[in-house]
């Protein structure tokens, strides 16, 4: 695990596109933390990362948007919404993402259900505005793909 400091809303973004070099299809990243902490930012960096040419938007009233112009396809899921797990189920979402990325924000909801080798990133507003992001994922690959993020 480990935790990095972004100061600025950029950072957040650039951070995401930082990560995106390290996603391989099948991956599921799991975003959690409170209303306006740089989820979605944290999401259009991962796109931008991944060659993704379209803007990304908060998928919270859709649920989830596909981005398929990048080297990789891109879901971003917004489970907010859900009431039960059973409804993120229902949804396919993983399965309809092996050859891509997932990436589902307020995923602290639905922890239970994600595939046990996910990454999970939680964001924290800091008392001077910035985020401090955290990367915590079981595989190893996640854990040295941290070590690379370090200041």
């Amino acid at each position: 695990m480990i935790s990095i400091r972004c100061p600025r809303a950029a950072d957040t973004a650039s951070l995401g596109a930082r990560l995106a070099a390290h996603l391989r299809p099948g991956d599921v990243v799991a975003l959690c933390g409170p209303l306006g902490s740089g989820k979605t930012l944290f999401t259009g960096g991962v796109a931008s990362g991944l060659g993704v040419e379209e803007p990304v938007t908060s998928p919270s009233f859709i649920l989830a948007r596909q981005y398929t112009s990048g080297f990789l396809p891109l879901t971003h899921a917004d489970v907010y919404r859900l009431s039960t797990r059973n409804e993120f189920e229902d949804l396919d979402l993983i399965d309809d993402a092996v050859d891509g990325v997932l990436v589902i924000e307020w995923a602290d909801a639905i922890e239970g259900t994600l595939p046990p080798d996910h990454l999970r990133i939680d964001f924290v507003i800091g008392d001077d505005d910035s985020r401090v992001v955290t990367l915590d994922g079981p595989p190893a690959r996640w854990r040295e793909m941290a070590m690379e993020f370090q200041v």
